[in-house]
């Protein structure tokens, strides 16, 4: 192979691991966090269970259905606890089998299973003596389901853990969230439905069910860092191998949690956790047939996985204990694909890329990396860039067949290619798994080039930061927030491989902002920039003409904007920098920028 040719294969991108900032409050420094958290750093999926006496209107009430989650009934459609609370006597779930459920998370290749004990809703689905609004002493039913499924998930395997609502609280008065009946927003004394209400129920939970996993905390709102840090240390005392989820607030979790049904752009340096539904609903609702489909599914975990995290994957039961059939089908599908490629997903760890290529997701076990390939290529090979370490042998996963490969380096320019011959039809229609053999570690460069279409993307997640005095603009998981000055700016630097003419997009997204009532998504649209590239430069405006729901979210909408062409004279190192002439920050937003990108002009 010439230089040149290796040259136009290799696509880099660069490392922003060192930039990658983890929560102060997140005890990294602990000697004794490696072994608590190694089973969940092993484990990388699991149950989440929505099930409560919301199940009974299933989003809908007096004959209207209600938008969004069915377990926010209470709230969307502002019920009195007078008419709320008496959902409980009818709820009697005789066929509910925590056997069954157990074994089908046990078949779906699910390591731990999470439920809820207590939502907003307040109510407690165990025996709880700090309150009677409980399902034992509150419905016809009189079993506690969470004993049964601690003693399933003991006999199956799986880490039992539970989801507790630590601020929300809508049938208590001092509870946050009820404003339609009580403050609310802004509860009189949180403090005292914390002390009698919110402690005493973690108590019983990591006292009368054995080991828990971890406690899945949610919405901390008003919590005081005093207090996420209480309840934290209760935990601990009780159980002190049980895990906190981020949402205990105020950065005192053990690992991180994503927003809903969020993934990062790239890899991130932390133990983290994402949550999602295989719907809209989290709890069961009899109106929502938006499933995604299994391909979706598995797609998402093996990404969730090449990026270090977790996959919490929700089911809602009805409300006679039935675990919607969609759900159980898409379960069960994925569980044959883990059996066949689960050596790429158990045990392994994030990506040394950081940004994965442009066909799918890798991961990596010591001396081995898993290529998942979503895009099978249809001119037989299938190119990898920048691994420098030699590879000894390459598989296809499942079928244990050996693929013949070539390696190419450059050491002067910085050049690595792997490319590898693969079959013309891909081995598996959801995700074919290819597993490469190292003489050693993993060893990547991350330069930023084009990949094999020849797309160049520019993540915001690793441009450089040019800041002015003052400045706000930042980097999170996903991009750039709170570009409001107009003297700061981004740059690029990339290789381009194949030269030509290339048509320029840019990605833009909104964000959340407040909470409870006040909680919206903003969008500012109206910004200009300079977009200046080996001597040429464009002229660009950010508005809303472009729409797309970003996959696998429903809750957020991202932008795209066309911003011209450029042309790429030669092979060789570039710089690109997006300057802004006007920024509209009206609402303290800004510009909330995802991705540049150069697509090929065919």
């Amino acid at each position: 192979m010439k230089l040149n040719r290796l040259f136009m294969l290799a696509a880099f991108l660069p490392a922003i691991h060192s930039s990658v900032l983890l929560p102060s409050g997140f005890s990294q420094d602990d000697t004794d966090k490696d072994r608590r958290m190694r089973w969940f750093r092993d484990a990388k999926f699991g149950l989440f269970i929505h099930w409560g006496v919301y199940a009974i209107p299933a989003g809908e009430w007096k004959g209207k259905i209600y938008p969004g989650a069915s377990e926010w009934i209470m709230y969307r459609a502002e019920i009195p606890t007078k008419d709320y609370s008496p959902l409980a006597r009818q709820f009697n779930p005789v066929s509910f089998d925590a056997d069954s459920w157990v074994r089908l998370a046990k078949e779906a290749g699910m390591k731990y299973v999470v439920i809820t004990s207590k939502h907003h809703d307040g109510f407690a689905m165990y025996h709880s003596r700090a309150s009677k609004y409980n399902i034992v002493d509150a419905t016809p039913f009189k079993r506690d389901p969470m004993k049964e499924l601690a003693e399933a998930c003991k006999k199956y395997g799986l880490k039992f853990c539970f989801y507790y609502s630590q601020t929300q609280d809508w049938y208590e008065p001092n509870g946050v969230g009820n404003y339609w009946e009580f403050d609310g927003e802004s509860p009189k004394n949180f403090q005292e439905y914390f002390d009698e209400k919110v402690k005493p129920q973690v108590r019983e939970i990591l006292t009368n069910y054995g080991p828990i996993g971890l406690i899945w905390f949610d919405t901390p709102r008003n919590m005081t860092a005093a207090q996420s840090k209480e309840l934290a240390d209760l935990v601990h005392q009780l159980q002190p191998d049980c895990l906190v989820d981020g949402r205990i607030g105020n950065e005192m979790g053990d690992y991180k949690t994503k927003g809903d049904n969020r993934l990062p752009s790239g890899a991130t340096e932390m133990d983290w956790e994402t949550p999602a539904t295989m719907n809209t609903s989290w709890g069961f609702k009899k109106s929502d047939e938006n499933w995604k489909s299994t391909k979706q599914l598995i797609r998402a975990l093996v990404e969730v996985a090449s990026k270090g995290g977790n996959y919490l994957l929700n089911v809602g039961p009805t409300a006679e204990a039935t675990i919607p059939m969609p759900s159980t089908e898409r379960l069960k599908q994925v569980g044959e694909w883990l059996r066949i490629h689960g050596e790429s997903i158990y045990g392994t760890r994030m990506s040394p890329w950081t940004i994965p290529p442009e066909w799918g997701m890798i991961t990596t076990k010591p001396g081995r990396v898993y290529l998942h390939v979503f895009d099978w290529p249809k001119s037989g090979k299938l190119e990898l860039h920048g691994l420098r370490s030699r590879v000894a042998r390459a598989t296809l996963l499942g079928t244990r067949t050996a693929v013949r490969f070539r390696q190419e380096h450059h050491e002067a320019l910085g050049l690595a290619l792997v490319s590898i011959d693969v079959p013309p039809t891909p081995p598996d229609t959801n995700v074919s798994v290819i597993s490469l053999e190292l003489e050693g570690t993993p060893d990547v460069s991350n330069r930023i080039q084009q990949g094999q279409s020849g797309t160049i993307t520019l993540f915001g997640i690793v441009a450089d930061l040019h800041k002015s005095p003052g400045s706000r603009i930042r980097k999170d998981d996903t991009g750039i927030r709170e570009w409001v000055g107009k003297d700061d700016w981004l740059s690029w630097e990339f290789a381009a491989a194949k030269p030509g003419k290339f048509k320029v997009s840019l990605g833009t997204y909104e964000v959340s902002t407040g909470s409870g009532r006040t909680r919206k998504n903003i969008y500012e649209a109206g910004h200009q920039f300079a977009l200046s590239l080996g001597g040429q430069e464009l002229r660009c405006a950010v508005d809303s003409s472009q729409r797309r729901v970003e996959k696998p979210s429903p809750y957020f909408t991202d932008f795209v904007n066309e911003v011209g062409e450029v042309t790429i004279p030669a092979p060789g190192v570039y710089s690109l920098q997006l300057k802004p002439e006007n920024l509209v920050s009206t609402q303290g937003i800004g510009c909330v920028l995802r991705w540049i990108r150069l697509q090929p002009v065919k």
